[in-house]
């Protein structure tokens, strides 16, 4: 706890306080990142990646942090605040090609190899074996999008849509009660 590695830099204001809040507020809980990881959504990795600014955390995250060091309401709700500031101004880096599994070959596109290295750029390669900063790849370079990946505890305290289902519902366990009753008597009769 509190041997955090440098931020960078060239982090904005907003990043680099939030960050830090982030930080002071996990060293609070005095958790290690595996607890941390088992008591939220999130793994081990995905925190140490958060808490050293190289990827922004999803809301859901830090409210988890929040629930976990029992932060009240307010003070959570100020994370939130600084969450939505740090994240308009977190550096975006190109998205790196991703091929797909069994996708094209980084010799020929359909698989085959000509004999010939093309390393003019085109092929999303950069001639040195790695993958050329930049290249949009097929699910778009948009940035950071936040993806509430919600723990199923969280989802308990939400009600259900109100709808056909729940008639649905109320409509098997009456038969349920009516089949459970109908074999009890004949039970009964049958024993007698």
């Amino acid at each position: 706890m509190g041997a955090w590695q440098p931020l960078p830099e060239e982090l904005p204001t907003e990043v680099r306080h939030f960050v830090e809040q982030v930080r002071l507020l996990k060293d609070s809980t005095g958790l290690s990142l595996v607890a941390l990881g088992a008591r939220t959504a999130y793994s081990k990795s995905s925190w140490q990646r958060y808490l050293n600014a190289t990827q922004p955390p999803p809301r859901q995250a830090v409210a988890s942090l929040c629930r976990v060091a029992g932060l009240p309401d307010a003070e959570a709700e100020r994370f939130g605040v600084r969450w939505e500031l740090a994240v308009r101004v977190w550096p975006r880096e190109p998205a790196p090609l991703r091929l797909p599994v069994g996708g094209p070959v980084p010799g020929g596109g359909d698989g085959t190899h000509d004999g010939r290295d093309r390393h003019d750029g085109r092929d999303g390669y950069d001639g040195h074996g790695g993958v050329r900063q930049g290249v949009d790849d097929r699910a778009g370079a948009s940035g950071y999008e936040e993806d509430p990946t919600l723990p199923w505890w969280d989802l308990l305290d939400e009600e259900p849509p109100p709808g056909p289902r729940t008639g649905r519902l109320l409509l098997y366990a009456a038969l349920l009660v009516l089949a459970l009753l109908l074999a009890a008597v004949a039970g009964a009769v049958t024993l007698g």
